[in-house]
């Protein structure tokens, strides 16, 4: 048997070279991490961001509210047939102004001529009768029970008279009111019935304009006590569908006396001058209602106005120029700006820009609006 020899393995004297002692490994880590840190002081620090910041002070502005409305003729006359037959002829044009008794239709006169001949010779005999019985009767030489037999025919002969002259008469349809008239619903050649059926025509009276519209309670909540009467509401202006307003000033001719139990919203109805026909009717519009003033309040430009889930919150920029977010309450618009209600303070800076780069408690360059530092000289 061969003895096991046992060999010992030391390290080469290449390996030593391979391999650093461990304290001078953390040494050199320990360098590298205070070299970083240093260069990490060094780095520049950004520079305060440029925003423009208005100084509030509380005003008084009128308490306006806006509602969608619909204008309506102050006046919507039908035209009806009051007797039946072929329509004729038509003497308008449709959509062009028309005033009281001008002609607009003509129904078949003849048989209605023919009726009145019949009715009229009928109460001529009647006439001459009834004056041979006054005669007759003064010496006895009819009953009493006759002669008033001949007053009752006179007397229905003449009324039957009267009918037949109306009758004819309505065989020439005029205009009720003056106004502007409408599309015409039946055509020359038409058979024309008394009743469901008789509809001609509409003449729409578009001076005044009415315009009717609805406050919710929660918008007549926002008017001074709460409450909604005459006297609540001090002016009333038109907002036109291309967002102008209508120059002529309106005011109230209706207020309802009780709130509507399906939506909620009490009616009004507002009289407009239009003279030049400027309004027409039918058209969506909208209804600005001035009732008093709100005193103490503040006005903020829309776009500086924070909404969330959170709630309504404006960036203000503090004593040490730095962002301040502050919760507001917000009222309604008043032209392009909010109405802040509570949240704010005499002298307060709300920032008006640059909203979506802002955050809680970094420093900030305000500077007034149109009064903007040399910010590209800094940069």
């Amino acid at each position: 048997m061969f003895p096991h020899n046992k060999k010992t393995f030391s390290p080469l004297p290449g390996s030593a070279r391979r391999f650093a002692p461990l304290p001078l490994v953390l040494m050199t880590a320990s360098a590298l991490m205070l070299s970083a840190c240093g260069q990490q002081e060094a780095a520049p620090t950004m520079p305060p961001l440029p925003v423009t910041v208005l100084s509030l002070q509380a005003q008084n502005v009128p308490l306006t509210l806006e509602v969608t409305a619909q204008t309506e003729g102050a006046k919507e006359a039908e035209v009806r047939a009051r007797v039946g037959g072929i329509l004729e002829q038509q003497f308008y044009r449709e959509g062009e102004p028309v005033k009281a008794g001008q002609r607009l239709f003509q129904i078949d006169p003849e048989p209605y001529q023919i009726t009145l001949s019949e009715t009229k010779a009928r109460a001529e005999q009647t006439t001459r009768d009834l004056e041979r019985m006054k005669k007759l009767i003064t010496v006895n030489g009819v009953s009493r029970k006759e002669y008033d037999d001949a007053v009752s025919n006179h007397d229905l002969a003449q009324a039957a008279l009267r009918q037949a002259q109306l009758n004819l008469s309505w065989t020439t349809v005029t205009a009720p009111v003056s106004g502007v008239s409408g599309r015409a619903v039946k055509s020359v050649g038409n058979l024309i019935t008394v009743g469901s059926d008789s509809l001609l025509t509409a003449i729409y009276q578009n001076n005044p304009m009415w315009v009717r519209f609805s406050l919710s309670e929660s918008e007549i909540a926002k008017l001074p006590g709460g409450r909604l009467t005459p006297k609540t509401i001090t002016g009333v202006e038109l907002i036109l569908p291309d967002g102008s307003v209508y120059p002529q000033k309106g005011k109230l001719n209706f207020l309802a006396s009780s709130i509507d139990t399906v939506l909620g919203t009490r009616q009004l109805r507002a009289e407009f001058p239009n003279i030049e026909d400027a309004l027409l009717p039918g058209q969506f519009v909208r209804v600005r209602l001035s009732a008093g003033e709100r005193q103490n309040i503040y006005l903020v430009p829309q776009t500086a106005v924070l909404q969330s889930v959170q709630g309504d919150m404006l960036m203000l920029a503090d004593k040490d120029d730095k962002v301040a977010p502050r919760p507001v309450q917000l009222g309604e618009w008043f032209g392009k700006d909010w109405i802040i209600l509570s949240g704010l303070n005499p002298g307060d800076r709300v920032i008006v820009d640059n909203i979506l780069k802002l955050r809680p408690g970094a420093p900030v360059a305000p500077h007034a609006p149109q009064a903007a530092p040399s910010a590209q000289a800094g940069r």
